[in-house]
């Protein structure tokens, strides 16, 4: 029996637990079939956000092992993000025109300042062979200065969120197929580097020019664009926090205590701004799709809901495919094994955690937005769903991809099935004992990391 199984199984009090649980399962069912289905579905689909969260802080945790309590910042500001995207199409009274100045300016010099880091720390090495240093220098900060001002650019004008993000689109299209065509015929022998001039160059500008232009004339997309806004941004803000504070702290501090105060005044800091900006009132976000449920054997259902679920396996088969299938996973998982040992054998730790800080910040921003779309945002809603994400990984198997997923979708089902009897308002109590019940008797999950 694999270990995981025996860590689990051995226990004295699992039979008991199982037993228990089966026989509460049979109860609801035999009670009202209908409604039974129902929790189920709403524990899956809570279960669902409660895993792209847990992926996110899995991911992060995993790799440095401390616990940033500012990713719960980051999932309240992709929710906000699209927020301030869509405010127009959402009937609040008061905040039809969300634009603020200092905010727009802020969030163009950070992205400027991502962007420097970037050019500096993976293209400068590479190309100051062959270039000039200092050209090499002013082109890579023009890059990083028009980076900025065309984040700022967006966000000044919020309502045109697709007319300016339509090059981006475009261009992005255009290398994608671009990449793939010269990667299928740049491999022919025999007449593939012509079928790639003639044919693929200029079919690849054509489409993506196509694709631009179809975003640019659909003002339906500025909610899906808001989507990748938000997660950009976020993840754009979780890497900065890391470069420019928590890098320095885990240098000179060499305390998880520092890191976690450290975290802390970033999270209640975030906080709070949002507060200021957006008012601690909660807010609702402008309908996707499928907002109109679905009645499947006698229980609801939105096809909306149906694309969160999806969207957590889609989650965690990307990320199982990063870390498993690519020489970055190697080195990510050889930061989280020893990072002293990873550095002494080549591995460029700094930036191979920031990225990782950048995929998990965008992970929690998608998680945030998700659960907005579901239930409304409210400022304080980054601090609960921080805490959900880290009971699933406790759950699951906390520093373990698999025991996100699974762990997210098992607290889901757990709330859900506990206020059976009792009011909704008490499902996170429901969530702290299970958090206690494993913590007490079941610390490395379901599935705990090898």
């Amino acid at each position: 029996m694999p270990a995981v199984a025996r860590s689990v199984v051995d226990h004295p009090l699992v039979s008991l637990v199982v037993a228990v649980a089966i026989i509460y399962i049979a109860l609801l069912l035999g009670q009202s079939a209908d409604q039974f289905l129902q929790f189920s579905m709403n524990g899956v689909v809570i279960g669902a956000i409660y895993a792209i969260t847990a992926l996110g802080f899995n991911l992060v945790y995993g790799t440095v092992w401390f616990f940033d309590l500012s990713y719960g910042a980051m999932a309240t500001l992709g929710a906000y993000s699209v927020f301030y995207f869509t405010a127009r199409q959402v009937h609040t009274v008061g905040r039809g025109d969300i634009n603020n100045l200092y905010l727009n300016i802020f969030m163009g010099i950070l992205i400027a300042g991502v962007m420097g880091w970037v050019i500096y720390t993976w293209i400068y090495p590479e190309l100051r062979r062959r270039i000039n240093p200092m050209t090499l220098s002013v082109v890579g900060g023009l890059v990083a200065l028009a980076a900025g001002a065309y984040t700022g650019l967006i966000l000044a004008h919020p309502t045109d969120l697709n007319v300016f993000l339509s090059p981006s689109i475009g261009v992005l299209v255009a290398f994608s197929v671009g990449w793939v065509l010269y990667n299928t015929l740049g491999s022919v022998r025999i007449g593939g580097r012509t079928l790639l001039l003639v044919l693929g160059l200029p079919g690849s500008l054509a489409l993506g020019a196509y694709c631009g232009w179809l975003v640019a004339e659909n003002p339906g997309t500025r909610l899906y664009l808001s989507w990748a806004m938000g997660a950009i941004l976020a993840g754009a803000s979780a890497m900065a926090i890391y470069r420019g504070v928590y890098f320095y702290l885990r240098r000179q501090a060499r305390s998880p205590l520092v890191m976690l105060v450290g975290s802390l005044g970033f999270l209640l800091s975030i906080t709070a701004l949002i507060s200021i900006v957006f008012s601690p009132d909660g807010r609702p976000l402008a309908e996707p799709f499928g907002t109109v449920p679905w009645n499947v054997a006698g229980a609801f259902i939105k096809p909306f809901q149906l694309l969160i679920i999806g969207m957590a396996f889609a989650i965690f088969g990307g990320l199982y495919l990063l870390l498993n299938k690519t020489s970055f996973g190697t080195a990510v998982r050889a930061i989280g094994d020893d990072e002293e040992v990873a550095r002494i054998v080549g591995i460029n730790t700094p930036v191979v955690i920031a990225i990782i800080f950048f995929l998990g910040g965008a992970i929690a921003g998608l998680g945030g937005l998700l659960l907005g779309e579901d239930i409304g945002i409210r400022p304080q809603m980054g601090l609960l769903l921080l805490l959900k994400g880290w009971i699933a990984s406790v759950v699951g198997g906390i520093g373990n991809i698999h025991g996100a997923l699974l762990g997210g979708f098992v607290l889901g089902m757990v709330e859900n099935y506990g206020v059976w009897y009792i009011p909704a308002q008490w499902k996170d109590a429901v969530a702290f004992v299970l958090l206690i019940l494993f913590l007490s008797f079941w610390p490395r999950g379901l599935l705990p990391r090898r």
